[in-house]
C-alpha cells in the first residue's frame, strides 16, 4: 500500500510539473548483426546530478523502468538485463536503483529469414525519475541496425561490454542456504542467508513480490572464513511465509541472481553461538532536524579556532588586528567581513568538491584533499613562502611578482591579506575536527547538495565569527597592545610555528614518495635560497637588479625542473599501501592489528572487547588523542587485563571500506574511536572526538562488564 501511495503522489506531482525530463535516453546498437544471431543492445539513461531511477524491484517506493519495443518482422526482444543496483537514501525508506547513469541491456534476436539491409528499431521508454520528488517521464528512441552476413561492433561496443560486466551472473552451480528465525509475530520475521564468499560489502537485493517485502537494512553476522552470513527482516502482507527466496546475492567476488529454498531451521554451522554485528547497519539520522545540525556546524567551526591546525594563522590574524587597531572603525569592519568572505568562499569550494565527488559515484570525506600528495606538495610550497616572508627573507610589495605573492597576501593587512588569511585558515583547518563538527558533517555528507552547502556555510560562519565580532566592536580593540617595533619581532616569531606546519606537511607527503622525498627537501631549500636572493639583491639591492632577477628565476626553474619533476616525480606518487600502516607493538605495549569487517567479526565472535581507532596521519586531533589518551601505559594495561583486541583503521589514503564504516556511524571523517563490549549483541560505545585517559578507561571498563 505504501508503494502505491508514493507512486500515486508522484503522478500527482507530475501533473503539476511541466518541466522537461531530467534524464537523457539513448539507444546503443552494434554496427551490424548477422541474421540468425542474438545481439545485445543498450538503453542508456543518463540522469542529472542528484536524480535517480529504479531497478526492476524498486524497493519500498518507486517504479521500474519499462521498454516497449516496436520492431520489424523477424526481430524479437528478450527480457531486460539489469545491472547491479545500489541502495538509495533516505535511510528510513530503502529503494534500489541507479544514480548518474545506467545502461539497461536487451538481447535482440534476428530470425534466419530477415532480409539483409537496414532495420528500423524503435521503443518507448518509461521511467520514474526522483530527487526530492518523483516525476514519471517517457521518451521515444529510434535507431537503425544493419542486418547482414556478419555481426560487427560499433563505437558503443565498449560501453555495452562495460555494463554487461555489471549484470549479475546466472545461478549455474551457485549454492546458498536460507532459513527462518522463530517468528515473534505473524507479520514480521527474520531471514538468514548464507553463501560462500568474502563478507566485506556483501548484500542481498531481493526480487519483487506482492505478498511480502524484504527490508533494505542488512545485518552481517559472524561466519567461518570464506562464508557470508546475512540477516534481513521480512514483512508479510498476504498469504503464508514464502518457501523460497529469489534475488541477487552480491559479494566482492561478483553478483549472482538465484533462487534458494528456505528451511525452517538454521544451518548446522550457525545453529548455536552466532555472533551478530549490528554495527554494519547505518545509525538513522533522519530524526535530527536540520536546524540542530546547523547549530552543531556553527559550534564546530567556532571550536576550530583553537585547534592546533589553525593556530599559526590565528596569530597572524591577531597581528593584523593590532596593526589596524588605530585605523578608521569602518576600515576595520570591512577587513573583518573580507576575512569572513575568504573563509566562506573556501568552505563553499570544499562543499562543491564534496558534491562533485559524490556525483561521480565516489565516497567523500572531511579532509580528503590531505590524502592527495600533489595537493600536499602545493600546500607545503605555499606555507613555506608564508614562513619565509615572516622571517623577512623577502619583502612584500604589490609589484614583486609570483614568488612572493603568497607571502604578500598573508602579511599585508589590506583586503587581499584579509581574504587570503581566510583561505589559508580554511586550508589548514580541514585536517582537524572538533566536537559537534563531525556529527554535523556526517549528517551533511548523506544529504542533498543544498544541505551540504548550507552546513559548510554554517561551519564557515563559526570559524570566522570571532574576528567579525571583534572587528565590529572597535572598543574591544583598545585592549590590544599598541602597534610598535615589537610587531616585527612577533611576526618573525610566528614564522616558527609556520615552519613547524611545513615539517608536519612534509612528513605527510614523505610517505607517498618513499626515498624520493629527499628531493622535496632539496626543492624547499632551493626555494628558500631563491627567496633570500630575491629579497636581498632584487628588492633591497641597488645594482644589477635585473641580473639578480634572472638568477632568481633560474634558481626557481632549476628547483622545479630538477627537484620536483626530474627526481621527485611529484605528480606520480607511490600507490598507497592498503592495510600496511598498522601500529605494531609499541613502547606502551598495545599490539595493534589492521581493522577490517572480518577482523572485527572474528574478535566479537571470540567474546573479547574491541577498541577500534579510526585515524589518519594528517589528522592532528587523532595524533593528540593517540599520544595523550590511547597509547599510554594505563590504557595498555587495561586492554591487557580485559584480554581486549586493538584494531587500527588507517584513513590516511581514504580507503572506501573505512569511509563506508564511518558513514555507518554518521561521521564524515576521523577521529572516531569505538569500543565494542565483549557481549557481542551490545552496541559499540562511541567516544567523543577529543579524548581524555579517563574517558577511554571508563569505556573499557563498561565494555568488560558486558557493555550497555
Amino acid at each position: 500500500m505504501r508503494r502505491l501511495a508514493i507512486v500515486f503522489s508522484a503522478l500527482l506531482l507530475a501533473a503539476l510539473d511541466l518541466r522537461a525530463a531530467h534524464t537523457e535516453v539513448k539507444l546503443l546498437l552494434p554496427a551490424a548483426a548477422k541474421t540468425g544471431d542474438t545481439v545485445v543492445v543498450g538503453v542508456q539513461l543518463k540522469m542529472e546530478s542528484g536524480w535517480h531511477t529504479y531497478w526492476k524491484n524498486p524497493g519500498e517506493a518507486g517504479q521500474a523502468t519499462e521498454i516497449k519495443w516496436q520492431l520489424p518482422p523477424g526481430v524479437t526482444a528478450g527480457e531486460i538485463q539489469w545491472p547491479l543496483p545500489k541502495k538509495i537514501p533516505p535511510a528510513e525508506i530503502t529503494t534500489y536503483g541507479y544514480e548518474d547513469e545506467v545502461v539497461l541491456l536487451v538481447p535482440l534476436t534476428l530470425a534466419q529469414g530477415v532480409p539483409p539491409g537496414p532495420l528500423d528499431l524503435a521503443a518507448k521508454v518509461s521511467w520514474l525519475e526522483c530527487k526530492e520528488s518523483c516525476i514519471p517521464a517517457s521518451a521515444e528512441i529510434k535507431g537503425t541496425l544493419n542486418a547482414g552476413s556478419e555481426t560487427r561492433p560499433s563505437a558503443d561496443a565498449a560501453q555495452i561490454r562495460s555494463w554487461q560486466a555489471r549484470v549479475p551472473a546466472a545461478a549455474g552451480n551457485f549454492s546458498a542456504k536460507a532459513w527462518w528465525e522463530p517468528a515473534t509475530d505473524d507479520k514480521t520475521r527474520n531471514l538468514h542467508l548464507q553463501w560462500p564468499g568474502k563478507a566485506a560489502g556483501a548484500d542481498f537485493f531481493p526480487a519483487a513480490d506482492d505478498h511480502f517485502e524484504i527490508q533494505g537494512a542488512t545485518e552481517s553476522l559472524a561466519a567461518p572464513t570464506g562464508e557470508i552470513h546475512l540477516r534481513k527482516a521480512v514483512k508479510k502482507s498476504a498469504g503464508d511465509w514464502p518457501l523460497e527466496i529469489a534475488g541477487v546475492f552480491a559479494a566482492a567476488e561478483g553478483a549472482v541472481e538465484a533462487k534458494t529454498a528456505i528451511s525452517a531451521a538454521p544451518a548446522a554451522s550457525f545453529a548455536a553461538g552466532s555472533v551478530q554485528s549490528k554495527e554494519l547497519t547505518p545509525i538513522p539520522i533522519s530524526a535530527e532536524p536540520l536546524w540542530r545540525m546547523l547549530i552543531y556546524a556553527f559550534i564546530g567551526g567556532l571550536i576550530l579556532n583553537i585547534m592546533p591546525c589553525v593556530l599559526p594563522v590565528i596569530a597572524l590574524k591577531i597581528l593584523g588586528f593590532v596593526n589596524e587597531s588605530r585605523s578608521e572603525p569602518r576600515h576595520v569592519r570591512r577587513l573583518g567581513l573580507v576575512y569572513a568572505l575568504g573563509v566562506l568562499a573556501s568552505f563553499l569550494v570544499l562543499a562543491a568538491v564534496v558534491i562533485g565527488v559524490k556525483a561521480a559515484g565516489h565516497k567523500a570525506g572531511w579532509g580528503m584533499q590531505f590524502g592527495n600528495p600533489v595537493f600536499l606538495v602545493c600546500l607545503i610550497t605555499l606555507v613555506t613562502l608564508v614562513a619565509l616572508n615572516l622571517y623577512g627573507l623577502f619583502e612584500v610589495t604589490l609589484h614583486s611578482g609570483a614568488l612572493n605573492a603568497a607571502g604578500q597576501l598573508s602579511a599585508k593587512h589590506g583586503a587581499a591579506g584579509a581574504f587570503f588569511n581566510g583561505v589559508l585558515a580554511t586550508a589548514l583547518a580541514t585536517p582537524c575536527t572538533a566536537p559537534f563538527l563531525s556529527i554535523a558533517l556526517g549528517f551533511a555528507f548523506a544529504q542533498s547538495a543544498a544541505v551540504i552547502l548550507l552546513v559548510f556555510a554554517a561551519v564557515a560562519a563559526g570559524l570566522a565569527s570571532p574576528y567579525v565580532l571583534l572587528s565590529w566592536n572597535p572598543a574591544w580593540l583598545k585592549f590590544l597592545p599598541k602597534p610598535g617595533a615589537w610587531m616585527e619581532k612577533f611576526k618573525m616569531a610566528m614564522a616558527f610555528p609556520m615552519m613547524l606546519t611545513v615539517v608536519w606537511l612534509f612528513n605527510l607527503a614523505a610517505g607517498s614518495y618513499g626515498d624520493r622525498a629527499l628531493w622535496l627537501g632539496v626543492f624547499l631549500v632551493m626555494l628558500a635560497f631563491a627567496a633570500w636572493f630575491f629579497g636581498e639583491f632584487v628588492q633591497r639591492g641597488r645594482k644589477h637588479r635585473l641580473f639578480a632577477a634572472v638568477i632568481t628565476l633560474v634558481l626557481l626553474v632549476t628547483a622545479y625542473g630538477l627537484a620536483l619533476e626530474s627526481q621527485l616525480h611529484w605528480r606520480q606518487p607511490l600507490p598507497p599501501q592498503q592495510g600496511a600502516a598498522t601500529r605494531s607493538q609499541d613502547r606502551d605495549g598495545i599490539a595493534w592489528e589492521a581493522w577490517s569487517p572480518e577482523a572485527l567479526a572474528k574478535a566479537r565472535a571470540a567474546g573479547r572487547p574491541v577498541l577500534v581507532d579510526f585515524t589518519a596521519a594528517w589528522c592532528l586531533t587523532c595524533q593528540v588523542n593517540k599520544r595523550t589518551s590511547i597509547e599510554i601505559p594505563s590504557v595498555a594495561a587495561k586492554i591487557k587485563a580485559l584480554n581486549a583486541i586493538a584494531l587500527l583503521a588507517d584513513y590516511t589514503h581514504f580507503p572506501d571500506a573505512i569511509t563506508a564504516e564511518l558513514n555507518r556511524f554518521n561521521r564524515a571523517g576521523v577521529p572516531l574511536v569505538l569500543i565494542y563490549p565483549k557481549n557481542s549483541s551490545a552496541n559499540a560505545i562511541v567516544l567523543p572526538e577529543v579524548l581524555t585517559p579517563g574517558t577511554v578507561l571508563d569505556a573499557l571498563d563498561r565494555a568488560g562488564a558486558e557493555g550497555r
